[in-house]
């Protein structure tokens, strides 16, 4: 009899275990803490107050009452759960409210909301896509974009992050394969905070006939004059086939959706899996996800898009004069510079990283960290997030913090990367 392989044996022996073990002796493992309170500017966090700037709470909504109230009216008129899917029992009124605002701001014919971000991703993907297909990746995509490729099982060509030549090289391979192709970005990249080329990437698809989808998660709420992310602050919205948000940043909830030509939202409807097969986002989610969208598209909304903006530049411009390496703003064809909420402080070694993130937690500011394979290898970096209601006063407290920090850390072990 041949010897069984126990399938357990990966979660014992994988090479990362050794290392969360020496991270938690240090007090050194950044994950998994227990937040005790709202997701606020300044939280309660593990029986302390500390500077939150780990969030993607980009305008501050979560702690708005009329978000909060659209989640109560929600529950108490459908109850906490739906206990089906949207494809069956799991569709509601506000559903249909929520789809139709949503295609009206991203200027869309369709949306359909999906109960997760992930899953939008997931369901859009994995069914439009098929063996036969090709898409093609930038290498710096959301993981839930890589996760619906490889649900699809199309051929997957990925190309170098943010590097127009190689998606062009990459768009000449695709042309090859014989089927359908695919390009999908993220407009705002989650970890680098750098905004995609999508001029550049909008006319290599037009030469190459290939369709285009944009991932909106961090934009939606951000960018463009009306919030509507990547695809309108470059006046692209016509070229953009497929765009792909979530709740769960600007919006204060969670789900996601997909946007684009009515058929092939239909197409989704009736033959997305992951649409189908999930029970529906509980009803307080929608109403929250509802009332947030109602807010962006109001004359406020736009206020609160500029002072998230605002901050951004703020806190960006503050680590780098403090001698942090942060990610370059992106400058646009006009030589407009953007710098979106998501601000990440190169620190490269991921043991450096894990301990400058403990000498800030400690301090008491709260910053999220990304290892590889989140990042590439030896780009560990601390990735660091504004809301537009943070003020000053916190953003300078941080910053005192940060420099503290910095100047510890260095003298116990070594210099920091510096300003690139």
């Amino acid at each position: 009899m041949p010897t069984s392989i126990d399938v357990f044996a990966k979660a014992r022996e994988h090479e990362r275990l050794e290392q969360l073990r020496a991270a938690r002796e240090l007090d050194a493992l950044p994950y998994f803490r227990i937040l005790e309170g709202p997701t606020l500017p300044v939280v309660e966090m593990e029986g302390k107050r500390r500077i939150m700037l780990g969030s993607n709470n980009y305008l501050g909504l979560t702690g708005d009452e009329r978000v909060k109230q659209g989640a109560l009216d929600a529950m108490y008129r459908y109850g906490t759960g739906l206990t089906g899917s949207r494809f069956l029992n799991g569709t509601i009124d506000l559903h249909l409210e929520l789809e139709r605002e949503l295609a009206d701001w991203l200027d869309a014919e369709a949306a359909l909301v999906f109960t997760t971000g992930h899953q939008a991703n997931l369901g859009a993907l994995g069914t439009i896509l098929g063996p036969s297909d090709t898409v093609v990746a930038d290498s710096g995509d959301h993981a839930s974009i890589l996760d619906g490729c490889l649900l699809s099982r199309a051929k997957l060509r990925p190309f170098r992050h943010g590097r127009m030549d190689r998606l062009e090289h990459t768009l000449q391979k695709a042309a090859g394969d014989g089927g359908g192709i695919l390009v999908v970005v993220d407009g705002v990249f989650s970890m680098e905070g750098d905004v995609a080329p999508l001029p550049e990437i909008v006319e290599l698809c037009r030469r190459f006939g290939a369709r285009l989808m944009v991932d909106e998660a961090h934009a939606l709420g951000v960018l463009g004059a009306r919030g509507a992310g990547t695809s309108e602050l470059f006046g692209l919205e016509d070229e953009v086939d497929l765009r792909m948000a979530t709740f769960s940043k600007s919006l204060a909830s969670c789900g996601g959706v997909i946007a684009g030509p009515a058929d092939v939202i239909e197409f989704l409807r009736i033959q997305s899996r992951p649409f189908m097969f999930t029970a529906s986002g509980v009803p307080a989610a929608v109403g929250a996800a509802l009332a947030a969208v109602k807010i962006c598209r109001s004359v406020e909304g736009r206020e609160l898009f500029a002072r998230v903006l605002d901050n951004a530049r703020y806190l960006h411009s503050g680590l780098s004069d403090l001698g942090f390496r942060v990610v370059k703003p992106t400058t646009l064809t006009d030589g407009t510079e953007v710098v979106t909420p998501v601000v990440p402080v190169v620190v490269g070694d991921d043991w450096k990283a894990a301990l400058l993130w403990r000498a800030l937690f400690h301090a008491g500011v709260y910053v999220n960290v990304a290892l590889h394979p989140a990042v590439p290898p030896g780009g560990a970096l601390l990735r660091t997030s504004v809301m537009a209601t943070h003020d000053r006063a916190t953003l300078d407290r941080a910053l005192e913090l940060f420099s503290t920090a910095k100047r510890t850390f260095e003298a116990e072990h070594g210099p920091l990367p510096g300003k690139s």
